[in-house]
């Protein structure tokens, strides 16, 4: 895709707020926030939807931060509806009562995702950061009885990798359609607290086996989606199949996105759909045409084969980790600075299990 394609994207992550009930060491929400008073009206939301679906998207994800901390997810579903966009809830289930559920479905959501932190209930509790599974087995429990699509996800580091095969089971046990186990992947807060989340090699190659054989097991009742964490690949992920190339994010002010962690790269500016189209945004925005083609590359990646495959890998992490977004993703063995990579496993390998760096009080401030 060079910077003039006229490509379209197909999937929209609305992040409605960043307010959450939860304190995960793991959160995707930027290490500042927008605060509620900053938040997108319903009737912008309804406005940035419609435009959406007029640039093509064809699936919408109602996310946060805990969406439903929104009293008007119910009719931005139904608006999204009417557009026909399939539609996803990403929740942390706390907040999703019978009477909320009934409104979606009626509305017209088709899918409910789920957070689970761990099958052990007190380690879930630990890292969630207050006590919420009952909470998330009840809503659950209404996904199923309403007949929404039900996905399970659940990101994995150190605490309970190793209980991969009881969390699959748990999965199973209520109802999952699919069941996401998402390695962590380490930027904004996970950066911070990586060498307390990050297991070690033998962790993860084990885990990836026991989802494999589960995979077996469960095929044809539910999906089982094993993602490894970069730093433990030898070359990077294509990041969201490109930049800026299939997917947007709008967060709770409007700024819109390439990625949910492109706000962490301070040396971009994120343009507004309260100040821009949609349409200029995705075509003509500096952010959104910055990392398209190859022109921007460094070596060894513009002379590399691979470039067309992985895309020089995540901007998000090479800026995190190198301070320069056009540089080589570390995680790549290419790299001239795969020894980042390196090093980061060497420390968290031999680091205290378990010390959070929480986030409550950034998450005040949210609210």
């Amino acid at each position: 895709m060079t910077p003039g394609d006229t490509s379209y994207p197909t999937t929209l992550l609305a992040e409605l707020t960043y307010r959450c009930p939860l304190h995960c060491p793991y959160c995707s929400n930027p290490l500042r926030m927008t605060g509620a008073r900053d938040e997108m009206t319903t009737a912008e939301w309804k406005r940035v939807l419609s435009e959406a679906r007029d640039l093509g998207v064809l699936q919408l994800g109602l996310s946060g931060g805990e969406p439903l901390a929104r009293p008007d997810v119910e009719e931005l579903a139904a608006h999204a509806r009417s557009l026909g966009l399939y539609t996803t809830l990403v929740t942390s289930g706390v907040g999703f009562t019978r009477e909320r559920a009934r409104k979606l479905r009626d509305g017209g959501l088709e899918h409910v995702q789920i957070s689970l932190q761990d099958s052990d209930e007190k380690t879930a509790d630990l890292v969630a950061g207050i006590k919420v599974v009952g909470q998330k087995m009840a809503a659950a429990a209404i996904v199923r009885e309403l007949g929404f699509v039900f996905s399970v996800n659940v990101v994995l580091h150190r605490a309970n990798i190793d209980r991969v095969a009881e969390i699959i089971e748990l999965a199973a046990r209520l109802g999952a359609d699919r069941l996401e186990l998402a390695n962590t992947q380490y930027y904004g807060w996970a950066l911070e607290n990586r060498r307390a989340l990050m297991p070690t090699a033998e962790q993860v190659a084990a885990a990836a086996d026991v989802a494999e054989k589960a995979t077996l097991v469960h095929k044809g009742r539910m999906q089982i989606l094993y993602v490894l964490p970069d730093y433990y690949e030898s070359y990077p992920k294509p990041c969201y199949a490109g930049w800026g190339k299939h997917y947007l994010v709008v967060v709770p002010d409007g700024r819109t996105l390439p990625c949910h962690g492109a706000t962490q790269i301070t040396t971009l500016r994120f343009d507004s759909v309260r100040d821009r189209s949609l349409h200029w945004i995705w075509q003509q925005s500096p952010a959104f045409v910055a990392f398209r083609g190859d022109e921007w590359m460094q070596e060894p990646c513009r002379s590399c084969s691979r470039k067309a495959v992985d895309f020089g890998g995540c901007r998000c992490q090479a800026f995190a980790l190198t301070g320069d977004a056009t540089a080589t993703d570390p995680v790549c063995t290419l790299s001239p600075k795969r020894s980042i990579i390196d090093t980061a496993i060497r420390e968290a390998a031999g680091s205290p299990s378990y010390r959070y760096r929480y986030i409550s009080l950034q998450k005040a401030e949210a609210h």
